[in-house]
């Protein structure tokens, strides 16, 4: 039968203990180049994104969600977008396409992480599309606790005076061009402690044009402007000292006929990549297949943003840098008894096993978590059981010394 202890919520620091002076110089910059598979980015000629990988690493990723099961999540933009700020797929984050109807902000995204503990910081959105801000990062509303950002430089594509649209979409390569310069002047004067920039013509061209040297010839472009966003930041790191985490990645794949569409489940459109100067990369990054949702954790952990537990069961990311205690989740269940399994990424230490039946935290409620089993990580499976249980919604966490891995069982 499982254990009586439940779990009390309380604010966890899941970094290392580091100096002020560290954290004052830790910076962290992510960039969505939209609408790039996995296949083509790796094709063409990109020396700015390969020096930056050259430091760090890249990586084959995915998006889309466990395929068939209660997260599968639309390839589709903004909700790409949202699975990197929040951590979390769409079954939570509810943002189902580009019309961004209702976000789920009980999901935090990063920024309001942020900003919540370090008020006094820089933080800074540049942006070909207006929604990323005012929709998705939730600033100004009431949901978002009145969030503010320090400085936004976007909504430009509203702006048809400067920028009358034409049918090549060639007022977007503009956009991006001008979001980009003042990006890359942002961070050489001001440092932002975190950014985050978005270029969008390259998925314009993939639309036009499917596969194509125009879509190419984007890339090609948009790996200039990454050169640019570059050069900013190794002049902040020589000039300042200061510790610059930088990601670019893409939010959905192609579609796997002509490469003009995406949206749906294909293993092209889920397939994604992610290119990062960061330093530790764990084997998770280097062997394994990361998610978009793996990029906030791994921010936050850079930055030193101490996340609440009750916000830290939610995130199905895992970090991509540093120490993780598990990976792999599995849960099946079968007769009154739930069957798990992980991966022992560490093996010393123990794996804490939180069980609720409710899911009252979308609502912007607290799920009273029941502690059902705890045993070595290294067992790398056990059993419990659910039968005095209410049946129809499981909602797992296991807990590691490093990192939680979450899973839900909907019958």
């Amino acid at each position: 039968m499982f254990s009586k202890t439940v779990l009390l919520f309380a604010t966890s620091c899941l970094v290392a203990q580091i100096t002020w002076a560290q954290i004052d110089r830790q910076k962290a910059l992510f960039v969505i180049v939209d609408g790039i598979s996995a296949d083509v980015i790796e094709k063409i000629a990109k020396p700015n994104l390969d020096a930056i990988a050259k430091e760090g690493g890249y990586a084959r990723a995915y998006v889309g969600g466990q395929k068939g099961t209660y997260s599968q999540t639309p390839t589709i933009s903004a909700v790409g977008y949202n699975s990197l700020l929040t951590g979390t797929w769409v079954n939570k984050h509810n943002v189902w396409d580009n019309s961004i109807k209702a976000p789920n902000y009980h999901y935090w995204t990063i920024f309001r992480l942020f900003e919540t503990q370090y008020p006094h910081k820089k933080t800074a959105v540049f942006s070909t599309w207006l929604d990323n801000r005012t929709k998705l990062v939730g600033e100004g509303l009431a949901a978002t606790g009145h969030l503010r950002l320090d400085y936004s430089f976007d909504g430009f594509e509203l702006d048809t005076i400067n920028f009358p649209h034409d049918a090549e979409r060639e007022y977007i390569h503009k956009i991006d061009e001008k979001v980009v310069n003042e990006a890359a002047a942002y961070i050489r004067q001001e440092g932002p402690d975190l950014s985050w920039v978005y270029l969008e013509y390259t998925d314009d061209m993939g639309h036009k044009y499917g596969d194509s040297e125009q879509f190419h010839r984007a890339i090609r472009i948009m790996d200039d402007q990454i050169g640019r966003l570059w050069k900013a930041v190794k002049e902040r790191q020589k000039t300042f000292g200061e510790d610059w985490q930088v990601f670019i990645t893409t939010d959905h794949g192609r579609s796997a006929d002509m490469g003009k569409n995406h949206g749906g489940q294909s293993d092209r459109e889920r397939s994604t990549w992610i290119v990062t100067n960061a330093k530790a990369l764990n084997p998770y990054f280097r062997k394994a297949l990361p998610g978009v949702v793996d990029i906030m954790p791994t921010m936050a952990r850079h930055l030193n943003v101490s996340i609440p537990k009750e916000q830290a069961f939610e995130i199905d990311g895992i970090p991509l840098t540093g120490k993780l205690s598990i990976t792999d989740p599995t849960a099946r269940k079968e007769a009154g008894k739930i069957a798990l399994t992980w991966k022992a990424a560490d093996p010393e230490g123990a794996v804490k096993i939180w069980l609720t039946t409710t899911n009252q935290f979308e609502e912007g409620g607290r799920d009273l978590y029941l502690l059902m089993d705890e045993v070595p990580a290294r067992a790398e499976k056990t059993v419990i059981d659910v039968a005095k249980l209410p049946a129809g919604f499981y909602k797992i966490v296991l807990e590691g010394r490093y990192n939680n891995l979450g899973r839900w069982i909907v019958e």
